[in-house]
C-alpha cells in the first residue's frame, strides 16, 4: 500500500514540476531548464544550382482606342465587337479587359470556352486571366528561346521552367548522363536536375537602400549613473561576457554600487541603440576578402540565427543581422548590409559562405537587381572539391569570430525578446571593431580611432564611442 502511495505522489510531483516549468516559461519569455549544451538539429543542405538569368522581353503597350480609330482609316469602317454565341461558355466577363491594349470584355474571345484563355480581337494578345500576362514581360529560356512556364511557388520566390524537349540545355544534360544515372533517371527522374530552372522574387526589398537611423528613447545624458560607471557596466558586461545578474553583483561587490539586473538590461539597449547607427554608417577602410556564415542564438526560448558578413583581412564586422528564419531575405539582409558599406562594388567582389542555398539564392536576387558578385561555397568538413581547399582557410576566419562571440555570449543563456538579442550583438560588434585589440593585427584594433586609442582605459574609450555615436547623429540631423 505504501509502494503505491510513493509511487502516486512521485507522479504527481512530475506533473506538478511539469506545470511550474511550463509558467515560467511562459512568464520570463524564456525556457530556465533548457541544457546550454543543447543544439539545434542539423540537417545537411539539399544541393542547388542556379542558372544564369533568362531572356525578357519587355511587352508593349497599346491603346484600344487609337487601335479601333487605325483599322476605321485602313479598312474604312468599324471593327465590330465579338459576336456571341447563345451558349454560355463563350460569355465574357464585364470585369476582364485585355492586358495589352486595355480592350473591354466585348471585344474579347473566350478562346477555350469557361477554362480562362482568352484573345483580344483589338491587338490578338492571348492571355489567361489567371496567371499570364498581368505582368510587364515574357520571360523567355536563354538556351531556346522558349517561354519559360510557372510550375510552382515559394514564399519569396516564383520557380518557372523551361519544358521544351528540344532545349539545347536539355538535350546537353541528357547526353551528359552515364548509363547508370540513365537508368536512374528513368526510375527517379526528379533526383536530376536536366530542365533550364528560373526563380522569381517577390520579394519587398530594395538593395542598396539607405535606411534612416532609428532615434533612441531613452537620453544617456539623463542616466542616474555616471559615464565612468555606465563605461564600466558595459566593460564587464560586453568586453567579459559577464551576465546582468554577475555584472550587477560585480558592481555591488567590488565598486559598492547598487544596481540592479534590469537597469543594466535598460543601459545595454539604449546604449546599443545609439551605437548602432554609428557602426553602420561608418567609412571603413575594407579588403577585397569577405566571408559568411549564421550561428544559433536563443530568443524566447527558440533558435534564431545571427549572420556574420566579415572581413577577413581588415577584421571588421560588417554585417549581423539576427533574424527567425534561415531563408533567402536574411541572407539578402545580410549581404546587403555589407554592400552598402563599399564606396563602389568592386567588379571581383567574391563572397566565401558555407553550402546553404540560401546564398546562391541571394546572388540570383541581386543579379535581377543588376548587381554583380560571385559565391564561392566551402562544403562540409573536409576538402572533397577545389574550391573548399582553396577558401577553407576564408569560412575558418569566419568559424573563429563564431566562437569569439558564443564565448561572449554563452553567460545570457538566450535572450527574452528580440530587442535584447539586437541590443547584445550591436554593442559586441562595436566593441569587436573599435575597442577589442586583435592578435592577427598585432595588437591593433581592426578600426585605428586615435580619439579612442589616446584614452586611459577601457571604461573611458566606451564613455567616448558613445560621445561619437551621439555626435555623428546630430551631424546627421542638423
Amino acid at each position: 500500500m505504501y509502494s503505491q502511495l510513493i509511487i502516486y505522489l512521485l507522479e504527481f510531483i512530475k506533473y506538478q514540476d511539469q506545470i511550474i516549468r511550463t509558467l515560467l516559461t511562459l512568464l520570463i519569455g524564456k525556457s530556465m531548464f533548457d541544457k546550454p549544451t543543447e543544439k539545434p538539429v542539423n540537417k545537411p543542405y539539399q544541393k542547388l544550382q542556379v542558372d544564369e538569368l533568362p531572356i525578357i522581353e519587355t511587352l508593349q503597350k497599346f491603346d484600344y482606342r487609337r487601335l479601333l480609330d487605325e483599322y476605321r482609316e485602313k479598312h474604312g469602317k468599324p471593327l465590330k465587337p465579338v459576336q456571341r454565341r447563345s451558349h454560355s461558355k463563350m460569355i465574357v466577363s464585364k470585369s476582364i479587359n485585355c492586358p495589352r491594349c486595355g480592350a473591354p470584355s466585348d471585344y474579347l474571345y473566350a478562346n477555350n470556352g469557361d477554362k480562362g484563355q482568352y484573345q483580344c480581337k483589338v491587338c490578338s494578345c492571348l492571355f489567361n486571366q489567371k496567371n499570364h500576362y498581368s505582368k510587364e514581360a515574357v520571360l523567355k529560356c536563354p538556351h531556346c528561346a522558349k517561354t519559360l512556364e510557372k510550375i510552382k511557388e515559394r514564399k519569396d520566390f516564383l520557380i518557372f521552367k523551361c519544358k521544351n524537349n528540344d532545349c539545347p540545355y536539355y538535350q546537353k544534360k541528357q547526353n551528359g548522363l552515364s548509363q547508370k544515372e540513365k537508368k536512374q533517371f528513368k526510375k527517379d527522374p526528379q533526383s536530376f536536375k536536366m530542365r533550364y530552372i528560373f526563380r522569381q522574387f517577390h520579394i519587398d526589398y530594395q538593395p542598396l537602400a539607405k535606411r534612416s537611423p532609428k532615434k533612441p528613447k531613452v537620453d544617456l545624458s539623463r542616466l542616474y549613473v555616471s559615464p565612468h560607471t555606465l563605461g564600466l557596466i558595459l566593460t564587464y558586461h560586453v568586453n567579459y561576457g559577464l551576465s546582468a545578474r554577475k555584472t550587477a553583483a560585480l558592481m555591488k561587490d567590488v565598486h559598492g554600487l547598487t544596481i540592479s539586473h534590469q537597469s543594466i538590461l535598460n543601459y545595454e539597449n539604449s546604449v546599443a541603440l545609439m551605437l548602432k547607427p554609428y557602426v553602420d554608417h561608418y567609412p571603413y577602410e575594407l579588403s577585397d576578402q569577405f566571408c559568411g556564415d549564421e550561428t544559433y542564438i536563443r530568443v524566447n526560448g527558440r533558435w534564431h540565427y545571427l549572420f556574420f558578413f566579415f572581413d577577413a583581412v581588415k577584421k571588421i564586422i560588417l554585417s549581423y543581422p539576427v533574424s527567425p528564419n534561415r531563408d533567402t531575405q536574411a541572407a539578402i539582409l545580410a549581404i546587403d548590409e555589407v554592400l552598402l558599406k563599399m564606396k563602389e562594388i568592386p567588379e571581383d567582389l567574391t563572397f566565401v559562405v558555407d553550402g546553404n542555398p540560401i546564398y546562391l539564392l541571394a546572388q540570383h536576387f541581386f543579379a535581377q537587381h543588376d548587381i554583380s558578385f560571385d559565391v564561392k561555397q566551402v562544403i562540409g568538413l573536409t576538402n572533397e572539391d577545389p574550391v573548399s581547399t582553396e577558401f577553407r582557410p576564408l569560412k575558418q576566419i569566419i568559424e573563429r569570430l563564431n566562437r569569439t562571440f558564443k564565448g561572449n555570449y554563452r553567460a545570457t543563456h538566450g535572450f527574452g525578446s528580440e530587442q535584447g538579442s539586437v541590443s547584445f550583438v550591436t554593442l559586441f560588434v562595436a566593441y569587436f571593431n573599435f575597442l577589442r585589440p586583435h592578435s592577427a593585427l598585432e595588437g591593433r584594433v581592426p578600426v585605428l580611432n586615435p580619439e579612442l586609442l589616446q584614452l586611459p582605459n577601457m571604461p573611458a574609450r566606451w564613455t567616448k564611442l558613445i560621445g561619437l555615436a551621439q555626435q555623428w547623429i546630430q551631424d546627421q540631423t542638423a
